[in-house]
């Protein structure tokens, strides 16, 4: 691979995660499905942060956010392309990814505050998001270009996205005209289920790697349709797709092939917040620095597995020297 200032950009909403555990009566409160994102307002969540049963914590999140901060821990040099806040949150944000080894340099500065996302961990480990994007919601597809992503290899993009399709599509273009190979997180099936008019055109069009759970490739595929039949579909618009189904593991569908990453055994989740993210991050390392897509689904499997036994999307220091080590 040449040398680039980084071989990872990623593109989403830089926003705080806010996490909190409660028991399953508590989402009642907030509405809608279980184990879904829901956009909101910040009057919203902060209503919602004064009921809580619990202490709560705070830490950046979003999910190529998450992505990037684990991908800069396991070495790839990163940034990330969103708009932060005027608030401490933005700064925070910012020099928090510097602080895990990424660069801060491709931000774009907002108007208003930073955003913030309530995760609700119920005591089976499942996480019910419901998000303020705050200024990250300001981006605007004209600020968006080819040149945001001169020097990089890789942009990794967030399914969030697809909510605002000018913005998508102008992410895209860009990431293209500057050379990039791409990937795309499809985030949640109530993502999928609102763009499904326009998200196979714009995978066969712009992707080279899709990532998806289960749910999300149902609503794809417009129901489940067993793990390599989804995973197929996705790939027929696709060089690579892989579809994650936790404990049963992942099943990644590329030149008319199957291979399956079984997930790493007797994991007890404690919260699901960052799987998909993390497991993610694992994968790209792999696949940017060229291992075979088996080593590939191995390390973002071993990354699902340590984030989902910790609260949030922070592993420990400690943590992550073992799991560098044991990688090598």
């Amino acid at each position: 691979m040449l040398y680039t200032n980084y071989e990872l950009v990623g593109v989403g909403s830089p926003i705080i995660d806010v996490l909190a555990r409660v028991p399953d009566s508590f989402l009642k409160t907030v509405g809608g499905d279980k184990g879904g994102m829901v956009l909101t307002d910040a009057a919203s969540i902060s209503d919602w942060m004064a009921k809580l049963p619990d202490s709560y914590v705070e830490a950046p999140g979003g999910s190529a956010g998450n992505t990037i901060f684990a991908a800069a821990r396991m070495g790839l040099r990163t940034t990330f392309i969103g708009k932060t806040g005027n608030d401490a949150g933005g700064t925070y944000y910012r020099e928090q990814l510097k602080a895990h080894g990424g660069g801060s340099t491709h931000f774009k500065d907002g108007n208003i505050p930073n955003g913030r996302c309530l995760s609700l961990i119920t005591p089976d480990g499942e996480r019910t998001l419901r998000t303020d994007l705050g200024a990250a919601a300001t981006l605007n597809p004209e600020e968006v270009n080819a040149a945001d992503f001169a020097g990089c290899s890789h942009a990794h993009i967030e399914g969030y996205l697809l909510f605002n399709p000018e913005l998508m599509l102008a992410v895209l273009k860009g990431a293209k005209e500057a050379d990039c190979t791409v990937s795309l997180d499809l985030a949640s099936f109530e993502v999928v289920n609102a763009a499904i008019a326009d998200l196979p055109g714009l995978l066969e069009e712009y992707v080279d790697l899709v990532f998806a759970n289960e749910e999300e490739a149902g609503a794809y595929c417009g129901g489940f349709k067993g793990m390599e039949a989804m995973a197929f579909e996705l790939a027929k618009v696709c060089d690579l797709a892989v579809v994650k189904a936790g404990r049963q593991g992942a099943w990644m569908a590329r030149d008319k092939k199957i291979h399956h990453s079984p997930a790493v055994p007797g994991i007890q989740a404690l919260d699901t917040t960052g799987a998909g993210d993390y497991w993610a991050a694992g994968f790209l390392a792999g696949w940017l620095r060229g291992k075979p897509i088996d080593i590939c689904g191995k390390w973002g499997a071993r990354l699902g597995a340590e984030i989902v036994q910790v609260i949030g999307a922070e592993l420990p220091e400690e943590t992550w020297g073992k799991v560098l080590k044991d990688l090598g």
